[in-house]
């Protein structure tokens, strides 16, 4: 696995860890200690293929991607950037993977979210963490999701947070199909 490093318009791909750290050695802004080291280290012999950020200062980073890319060309065309069959590609739920399913009937949703209201006495207003449930008639989990979010903003502030439906603050069970 390549190691991909940036810092503003610095750049290199390289095949040893050695090499990232000494092109990081050569920068004086990033300052180059044993504990970045070491983390470096540790990153690079990961499975882990997200990218990884460092903070320099405040708004400053530098960033390292993996990638099985041969070359810089490969790399800027986005060739071999994840390899197939990646642990990514395997990290997906399977209740995100049925986001979609057509399934017409029943569906328990549950849906966990940021509700603004006024604090009494003071006349201010602040997020409260509310949890919601409902049997819902839908075609899927996303229609699901839809469908309880869409009740939920008829009835509560309209700067109340939602969760995405891929989330892990939206479930949502199949219970069974309606009977017509």
């Amino acid at each position: 696995m390549n190691l991909y490093l940036r810092y503003f318009d610095k750049e290199i791909l390289v095949t040893k860890v050695d090499d990232a750290i000494a092109f990081l050695a050569d920068i004086d802004d990033i300052g180059m200690n044993p504990v970045l080291e070491k983390d470096i280290r540790d990153y690079a012999a990961s499975d882990v293929l997200y990218p990884k950020r460092y903070k320099i200062r405040p708004r400053v980073y530098f960033i390292i991607i993996k990638t099985e890319a041969a070359n810089m060309q490969d790399f800027k065309e986005k060739k071999a950037v994840h390899p197939d069959g990646s642990s990514a590609s395997k990290a997906v739920s399977p209740a995100v993977m049925k986001l979609n399913e057509e399934r017409f009937g029943w569906y328990e949703g549950t849906i966990d979210f940021k509700r603004v209201q006024m604090v009494p006495g003071t006349g201010k207003f602040q997020y409260r963490d509310c949890h919601f449930v409902a049997n819902v008639k839908a075609n899927s989990g996303l229609d699901c999701y839809n469908r309880i979010v869409d009740h939920l903003l008829q009835r509560v502030d309209s700067r109340s947070q939602f969760p995405s439906a891929k989330g892990k603050n939206f479930k949502f069970q199949f219970l069974g199909t309606v009977k017509e």
